[in-house]
């Protein structure tokens, strides 16, 4: 009889909440979207390993702005170029907040860059951008980093002899050290057993996230929590990450100069030192160590993964390949190391670059948006405490932007007379006040090491080109691309 009444009172309770939630969506005059289930909302209606696909497919029936529920979250989802950049740039105040992911809360105990809102946002941002430029961010001190990195770099690829390996650890060492630099004050070699594991840690953090097991994990933090699996596997890596930045941490309080700032680290312990007495400082440890790991996750599974996705397609498609070779033959030849001037005077090599970026779509939801407090838009009322879901796959692949949104073609970036061309919809690092504060450093590093690594060799894979499968092997936060052997030929 109890057992009875229990279940008919939480038969009842769901209903409440369904009734509600739909009574919510009639006060708010909320965008359209599918009806959900109690509890659950939407989930049973999207592809579990490629969610973004299900959300495009919807908005051909609900149109650009579509209202969904990721269980009990409410969720705005923006579709195509023109409600993306109406929301982030032209209302941009109204879509600077940051959705507070659950995986990412947890990782970073609430601190840091990545997920903050309002004013430890604002001092954040300011303070990293600031620091990173001083250091080099895009311009030619990080120009000869990057350049330099890119000789440990070739060596390393000259020591495989031509014979098949794994490209993964090397882009991945390549591309971390050069965030290592600006963070860290040191770069690491590239047999350093230590940097090794961190780099494994970071990339099964990206997985994770990017598996429907991180897709349920930020719809039901609690139950993921009470449940087993590899979520609290993935969290006891995560604190290892944590742990080596603290040491990192520790290393520079006790050499610290103030008057010579090595790295971000140094800038920000000496603001922290500076503002200790002031109680609304956000320069405080909790935050120093969640932005570090903001800044190292950030600034090297993407980028490394670009890189390695973009040897795939020079791979599966060798005419291109043999293309940009003639051109950085023509320009810069195989001595000289490439600078960010020549980018300039190769159109073709620079159009195929930003045409892997959109083939890859790295972030196909980008980093979910939230709502600050009730947004009008388009006639809707996002409500307050609505995550917001700028759809950047829906923009790089958008037909009425793009001639063949699903294949690779570099004539995206051309014009008729082979010049480069820009396309307002090349968006991979999002736009607006939350756009990704590494773009410049990362636009730098992938046309800097790939142009390099085209000086020296060329790429091919035992199974030739045909066996090449761009598709990615994770998809859901991020677009993991699939992993090959692959053959550096030293070129004459």
């Amino acid at each position: 009889m109890e057992f009875s009444v229990t279940l008919i009172s939480a038969g009842l309770l769901i209903a409440l909440v369904w009734v509600l939630s739909q009574k919510s969506r009639k006060q708010f005059c909320l965008p359209p979207g599918p009806s959900g289930l109690p509890i659950i909302g939407n989930l049973l209606q999207l592809n579990k390993r490629a969610p973004f696909k299900t959300l495009q497919k919807l908005s051909e029936s609900y149109g650009p702005v579509i209202t969904v529920y990721l269980g009990r979250q409410r969720t705005v989802v923006l579709v195509g170029y023109d409600a993306v950049k109406e929301a982030l740039v032209d209302q941009a105040d109204d879509f600077t907040g940051r959705g507070p992911l659950p995986f990412l809360v947890r990782a970073t105990k609430g601190y840091g860059l990545g997920i903050s809102n309002g004013e430890r946002w604002r001092q954040l941002r300011r303070f990293t951008l600031t620091t990173l430029r001083d250091f080099g961010m895009g311009r030619k001190g990080m120009e000869e980093w990057i350049q330099e990195e890119s000789k440990h770099l070739v060596a390393r690829m000259n020591s495989t002899k031509a014979t098949p390996f794994d490209p993964t650890y090397f882009m991945s060492c390549t591309v971390s050290n050069v965030i290592c630099c600006l963070v860290f004050g040191q770069r690491f070699s590239y047999d350093d057993d230590r940097f090794l594991h961190v780099l494994q840690i970071i990339s099964e953090i990206l997985k994770f996230g990017s598996s429907p097991w991180g897709m349920l994990y930020n719809i039901f933090p609690r139950l993921m929590e009470w449940l087993p699996g590899q979520q609290h596997k993935m969290f006891a890596r995560i604190e290892e990450l944590r742990e080596f930045i603290m040491r990192k941490i520790q290393e520079h309080q006790d050499t610290l100069d103030p008057s010579s700032p090595r790295d971000y680290i140094d800038c920000f312990l000496t603001r922290l030192s500076q503002e200790k007495h002031i109680p609304t400082t956000e320069f405080h440890y909790d935050n120093l160590v969640s932005t570090v790991m903001n800044l190292y996750l950030a600034g090297t599974e993407t980028t490394s993964s670009t890189l390695r996705f973009a040897l795939s397609v020079l791979i599966k498609y060798p005419k291109i390949q043999e293309n940009m070779l003639q051109e950085i033959d023509t320009v810069i030849g195989q001595e000289r190391c490439p600078c960010m001037e020549d980018r300039k005077s190769l159109p073709f090599t620079d159009a195929v670059i930003h045409e892997i970026q959109r083939l890859m779509d790295i972030v196909p939801m980008s980093i979910p948006h939230y709502a600050l407090h009730d947004i009008s838009f388009r006639g809707y009322t996002i409500p307050k405490a609505t995550v917001i879901v700028p759809l950047l796959h829906s923009v790089l692949k958008e037909e009425k932007q793009w001639a063949t949104p699903w294949s690779f073609n570099p004539e995206h970036f051309l014009d008729q007379n082979g010049n480069f061309k820009k396309n307002p919809a090349f968006l991979p690092f999002s736009a607006g006040k939350r756009s990704c504060v590494g773009e410049s450093l990362a636009r730098m590093e992938i046309f800097l090491f790939l142009v390099s690594l085209l000086q020296h060799f060329i790429f091919s894979c035992p199974g030739g080109p045909d066996i090449v499968d761009l598709s990615p092997e994770y998809s859901s936060f991020a677009n993991v691309p699939r992993v090959y052997k692959i053959i550096a030929t030293p070129r004459c």
